[in-house]
């Protein structure tokens, strides 16, 4: 239930019908969006929002869905009832639209009956009858009009008018042509008079010729004269028109009584397009508001977290703000919240996005907010905004307020979700405070839920010593003297009645006076609250900051984390090569200490000998500490530049330098393209080595060009998974030099056809695009040219 009747003007519910409706693409959706009702039922709720959570994910991820035909077809349904009726072929062709969309949906859901549950229900006990559409078809072509063949007698009937229709047009062509030789023919050509074909005769020779006259010009110089010679002719002709049309008409009936029978069958698929027209507009508004489906409770309570106002959500994308989120929490123990602070602070948004979002929940619509974000039912949203003072009704604007005060203390109960607006106002504070003190604890008794805004601050202390109640407060910068728009839990705020004033430019002289006659308890509890606002600012700040900070650190963390993955992988690496170039060392150095001692005993330890083989044994040594100095020195004297070809230091492996970044380089190894650390590459000389790589690359390429295909089919990817794989295709297909390539991406909407062509247009190797020749899939092939 909702009080009072005009609650979606209120919370602005009716801006979000209406945004609704224009996201419908037929009269049938709009008319249901007109229907949204209040919903209660937790299971029904429930699988509302589910099928449109899933078609939401339809429309971001998957392939376009069929979107196009979604006609009401009841009153064609309604007339097909009545014994005797017949649709005409407009009416048919309309229904065959109807049935194909219906078809391909159900086709759709069919192919993906495990990933919609939900949405598949919406199939449950439906018959799929194909019949009918056949049946259609046999009678009625693609153009929408009855083919000349759907009988026999039809048939036989246009042939026997275009018969007659191009024998009276030979003998007319001939009279004409007879009349302009003799003079008797005016200016111009063949007209129609009456649906006759007529000559134009000068009025001096009408009775040179026989025939009917079935018109004169406007001077009465000429005559429209239809020759006696086919007058017969032609009036066959509308005889056989006439018969044509009581043939036609003979089998438009026949039509109807056989699709008669499936009428009740037919109302079903008017309903299952009409229900699939209203999820999918709920999901394409969803998708605009950045909403999704929050954690759904069968409790009177919810916990939003990065709330958004829809209206101003939209309203700030246009004009490329960021709106301020709303993180509020109603519960078991915190039932009502009370929202102090500042006028223009947000407190009266803060309330409103709550009910509204509440009220879009219940409607079966998914919301702006985080979806682990929880929500709950609530059996009434009661509502007290504005001013709903009424002359006619006798009503000043605290009347109005008292009035509905009663009701919401006569309804109030757990199930109660209320909403109320500067709660207490329109009359002396000093009375309407009590007055509204004493409602709110009625309404804290029956443990009803609520949001409240208020500057009252008997109200605010009222909610800090009572269980159930909650205060809350907008924040306010005092150094700025600004709102913030964020709500703050747990303190009430302060209204800043006087720092607006000075900011404003209020005379100091009155600022005086007002706080002079300010009460002092009044006082000090504004001063405790602006202190406890500064308090919060404070917090605030340094909670972003150590946020920011614990960002920071963890990227940090991470990136360490990266760091040390690598190191550990390469060290393992770099043991294993360091050993086995140390036995190869100690494998050369057994054998040059080996022969040494050899020649040390061949030439008997004579002293010259012995001394030049210890040379030897020490220049070796040298050698084998030299050789990475000199690797090294190699490498500052000829850096790798773009184009060298280079060899991997700790293998065999060559490839070629493509790019260069920081101590980073792109090499391609054959097919293979890689990124090798710079001192990890050796610049050679060798032309074997090169000519080795290029002759590998080269069978790569023959081997590439007889296996590639021009030709790669998208259809049924998602759009981000056919992008993909479009661009490997391409990539290869610049390497292999092929001139063009067919895309298969297949009708439907166009969605995925205009994304990869919008693509394609981006690619620089592209030189352009354009759909393949009708008979052999038309639009839904793409033709890319490359340069």
């Amino acid at each position: 239930m909702l009080y009072p009747e005009n609650v979606g003007e209120k919370l602005g519910f009716n801006e979000i019908r209406e945004l609704l409706r224009h996201e419908c693409l037929s009269t049938m959706g709009k008319n249901l969006v007109d229907k949204i009702q209040f919903i209660t039922n937790y299971e029904l709720l429930k699988k509302l929002l589910s099928q449109t959570a899933e078609f939401k994910e339809i429309l971001l991820n998957d392939a376009p869905f069929p979107s196009s035909n979604y006609i009401d077809i009841q009153y064609l349904v309604n007339k097909i009832r009545v014994e005797g009726t017949f649709l005409s072929e407009e009416d048919f062709f309309s229904l065959t639209l109807v049935l194909t969309t219906v078809f391909q949906t159900i086709r759709y859901f069919k192919e993906r009956e495990e990933l919609y549950p939900h949405l598949q229900t919406l199939l449950e006990g439906l018959v799929v009858e194909q019949k009918i559409l056949k049946e259609i078809d046999a009678v009625i072509d693609p153009k929408g009009k009855i083919r000349p063949n759907a009988s026999p007698e039809l048939q036989k009937i246009i042939r026997e008018i275009a018969s007659a229709e191009s024998e009276s047009r030979r003998r007319l062509d001939a009279i004409f042509k007879n009349a302009i030789k003799e003079g008797w023919s005016a200016d111009g050509s063949l007209t129609i008079r009456d649906g006759r074909l007529v000559i134009p005769v000068l009025a001096e020779h009408k009775r040179k010729m026989k025939g009917l006259i079935h018109d004169e010009s406007a001077t009465g110089q000429t005559i429209y004269l239809e020759p006696a010679e086919v007058f017969e002719l032609n009036n066959k002709v509308r005889d056989l028109e006439f018969e044509k049309r009581r043939e036609i008409i003979r089998i438009l009936t026949s039509l109807t009584n056989e699709v008669r029978p499936y009428s009740s069958l037919l109302s079903t698929y008017h309903n299952l397009l009409t229900k699939i027209d209203f999820i999918r507009a709920k999901a394409s508004l969803a998708i605009k508001l950045d909403a999704s489906m929050p954690i759904l409770k069968n409790e009177p309570y919810f916990k939003l977290s990065n709330a958004r106002h829809p209206l101003l959500y939209l309203n700030f994308k246009q004009s490329g703000q960021t709106i301020v989120p709303l993180n509020i929490k109603i519960d078991l123990k915190a039932r009502i919240v009370l929202v102090s602070g500042p006028n223009a602070g947000g407190k009266s948004v803060c309330m409103k996005t709550v009910g509204l979002l509440q009220l879009m929940l219940q409607a079966g619509m998914l919301i702006p907010a985080d979806n682990f974000s929880e929500a709950g039912i609530f059996k009434r949203i009661l509502v007290d905004i504005g001013d709903d003072q009424s002359i006619e009704s006798d009503l000043s604007t605290y009347s109005a307020h008292l009035t509905k005060m009663k009701t919401f203390v006569e309804m109030a109960s757990y199930h109660s979700l209320i909403m109320i607006d500067e709660f207490g106002t329109g009359t002396d504070p000093q009375f309407g405070g009590p007055i509204a003190e004493a409602v709110l604890q009625v309404l804290n008794q029956k443990k009803a839920k609520g949001v409240i805004t208020t500057h009252y601050s008997n109200l605010k202390l009222f909610a800090n010593n009572t269980d159930g109640l909650e205060n809350a407060s907008m924040l306010f910068d005092n150094t700025h003297m600004q709102p913030m728009y964020v709500l703050q839990m747990g303190k009430p705020g302060s209204s800043y009645a006087f720092e607006i004033a000075q900011k404003i430019g209020l005379p100091e002289q009155v600022l005086k006076l007002a706080k002079v006659k300010i009460g002092d308890q009044q006082k000090k509890v504004d001063t405790l609250l602006v202190d406890l606002e500064r308090e919060k600012k404070q917090l605030y700040d340094t909670k972003i900051e150590i946020e920011r900070r614990q960002k920071r650190l963890n990227e940090l963390l991470e990136e360490n984390k990266k760091l040390k993955e690598y190191y550990e992988e390469n060290r393992k690496k770099l043991v294993n090569d360091a050993k086995i170039q140390a036995q190869d060392i100690l494998k050369n150095a057994n054998k040059l200490v080996e022969n040494t001692i050899a020649e040390i005993r061949t030439t008997k330890a004579e002293k010259e000998a012995t001394k030049q083989v210890r040379q030897k044994l020490v220049e070796e040594q040298q050698k084998l500490q030299l050789k990475p100095a000199k690797q090294i020195k190699k490498r500052e004297l000829e850096p790798i530049a773009v184009g060298d070809w280079i060899k991997l230091i700790d293998s065999d492996t060559t490839g070629k330098v493509i790019e260069l970044n920081k101590t980073n380089a792109v090499i391609a190894i054959g097919e293979l393209m890689s990124v090798v650390k710079l001192n990890r590459l050796e610049k050679i000389q060798s032309k074997d080595k090169v000519q080795n790589t290029k002759s590998t690359y080269a069978e790569y390429q023959i081997q590439q060009r007889s296996n590639f295909s021009p030709e790669i089919d998208v259809r049924g990817m998602r759009g981000e998974e056919a992008l993909y794989e479009i661009e490997k295709y391409l990539d290869r297909a610049v390497m292999m030099s092929q001139s063009s390539l067919r895309i298969i991406h297949g009708r439907g909407d166009g969605i995925l056809r205009k994304l990869i062509r919008d693509y394609l247009k981006k690619y620089s190797a592209v030189s352009h695009i354009e759909d393949e020749h009708p008979d052999r899939g038309g639009d839904g092939i793409s033709i890319v040219n490359l340069k």
